[in-house]
């Protein structure tokens, strides 16, 4: 689907081609009358006219000794809600590492050991470390905050900022004061 938009964008990546759909959406038009209207050269339009044509935006009909194009509105409608639709857009991105920023982040902040060098200030950055750090946590098992310390403590000294940034970002969940943590599935 993705090759679907590219070839779809590409074809519409002309300002003459938009002029072309522009004047199409008014009224059909001969190739040499849209050749007038720009100022190009006949076999300019009709190389535009083609690329249109490929993807469905323009048809052709015959009069007399002329072709007639005119664009095709219910497709170029069907065409946008297709290939604009969630799905398909979503589909575009599948080869996209989802967790190549958090990655990066990690590597930046954690030593070979798996400990972390500092706790990140920035708020995207520390939500990356945080998200790396939960994973020790088995979800829904309960811990106390005397393990959760000692759990962390492999990560950084500073335990309780880490227990309250997990807390705060919903990685993990407190029951009461000093209670119970556990890790939310999210």
């Amino acid at each position: 689907m993705s090759e679907e938009l590219v070839t779809f964008f590409k074809a519409l990546a002309d300002a003459s081609r938009l002029k072309i759909i522009g004047l199409l959406a008014q009224q059909p038009y001969s190739v040499e009358e849209l050749a007038a209207l720009l100022d190009l050269k006949p076999p300019t339009v009709s190389h535009h006219l083609a690329k249109l044509a490929e993807i469905g935006l323009v048809s052709a009909r015959t009069e007399s000794y002329y072709n007639v194009y005119q664009l095709d509105v219910k497709a170029l409608e069907a065409r946008s809600r297709n290939l604009f639709s969630q799905e398909n857009l979503a589909a575009s991105v599948v080869d996209v590492d989802a967790d190549a920023y958090d990655n990066k982040v990690v590597r930046d902040f954690v030593r070979k050991d798996g400990s972390l060098k500092t706790i990140p200030a920035q708020r995207k950055k520390l939500e990356a470390v945080l998200r790396y750090v939960v994973k020790v946590f088995e979800v829904n098992k309960k811990y106390n905050e005397k393990k959760v310390n000692e759990i962390l403590s492999q990560y950084h000294e500073d335990t309780a900022t880490l227990r309250r940034e997990l807390v705060g970002y919903g990685l993990m969940k407190r029951e009461g004061g000093g209670g119970d943590y556990w890790r939310s599935e999210v």
